[in-house]
């Protein structure tokens, strides 16, 4: 049984960081990308960050370029998400993902008919 859990999310005030974990077990990481998802209230879905099984190609929403970056340690099967320079705008519940298909844009990305969804986090940044 595939399961992806989820942690490092909270409160924050503008400007600080936090570091997002995904731990997946009963999963081997070789097929697509992983990676992360946000939703705000009110908002659709999109894509946040994805890394390639190998950990050579990453995508990013162009609003966290620079100020986010997602990284894959094989040996923990534990993609994190390291967030600085954090904005109100970052607000939104984190959903990591496996067998995303990164599309034309990160509004588009999706996740495969063999990929999982962990249970989210929120991250709240006040001004």
């Amino acid at each position: 049984q595939v399961q992806l859990v989820e942690s490092g999310g909270g409160s924050v005030q503008a400007g600080g960081s936090l570091r997002l974990s995904c731990t997946a077990s009963g999963y081997t990481y070789n097929r697509n990308y992983m990676g992360w998802f946000r939703q705000a209230p009110g908002e659709e879905r999109e894509g946040v960050a994805c890394i390639s099984s190998g950990g050579s190609t990453t995508y990013y929403h162009d609003s966290v370029e620079g100020r986010f970056t997602i990284s894959y340690d094989t040996a923990l099967n534990t993609v994190y998400l390291q967030m600085d320079s954090l904005r109100p705008e970052d607000t939104a519940m984190y959903y990591c993902a496996t067998d995303i298909v990164p599309a034309s844009s990160p509004r588009t990305w999706y996740v495969g008919d063999s990929g999982y969804w962990g249970q989210g986090t929120q991250v709240t940044v006040s001004s």
